[in-house]
């Protein structure tokens, strides 16, 4: 057992931004990562748009520039955010697998954001115009009552906070 599985809960949250969103029907956009050591099986490999925000960033600002480096999505409009960080563990048997071990989980900023452009406009294959690495192979529409059961388990509790929270906008 290494010392960063001992030191656990001494492990600070990776400071990141989540997006949900919305088309003008109310669905909730969702990628379907290329994969990572949290992806256990072939259910929960969606989730909402994410990503660290970079040191002295504004946490609105990661997370567009986050949604654009993922799905290449600048039409947006902001609905509403959760004033509250929303943070989540990762399994401790991962830990050393994601972020070079330096994080036990993250701690996320939400965002509702309604998408205004074309469908056209998204491109998980080459997101941020190209400039940047696919995180998504794959992405679709959703209802948001079933994000919570799309995820991987130990970010269920999560998306279960950020749909209550956001479900006026669908």
């Amino acid at each position: 057992m290494s010392d960063t599985v001992l030191n656990y809960e001494a492990l600070p949250y990776r400071p990141c931004a989540g997006i949900m969103v919305l088309n003008r029907a109310g669905l909730v956009f969702v990628g379907r990562r290329k994969g990572g050591p949290e992806h256990v099986d072939a259910t929960h490999v969606w989730q909402m748009p994410q990503g660290g925000i970079d040191e002295g960033e504004d946490p609105y600002t990661g997370a567009l520039r986050e949604l654009y480096e993922e799905t290449n999505m600048t039409s947006v409009e902001k609905l509403g955010e959760i004033a509250e960080w929303i943070a989540y563990d990762i399994p401790r048997d991962i830990v050393g697998e994601a972020w070079q071990g330096r994080y036990r989980g993250q701690k996320q900023k939400w965002y509702a954001l309604r998408f205004t452009g074309d469908d056209r406009e998204i491109d998980v294959a080459h997101p941020g115009g190209g400039q940047h690495k696919p995180e998504f192979i794959d992405w679709r529409w959703v209802e948001m009552k079933a994000l919570p059961d799309l995820v991987v388990p130990f970010k269920r509790a999560s998306y279960e906070q950020v749909v209550k929270a956001f479900a006026h906008y669908a």
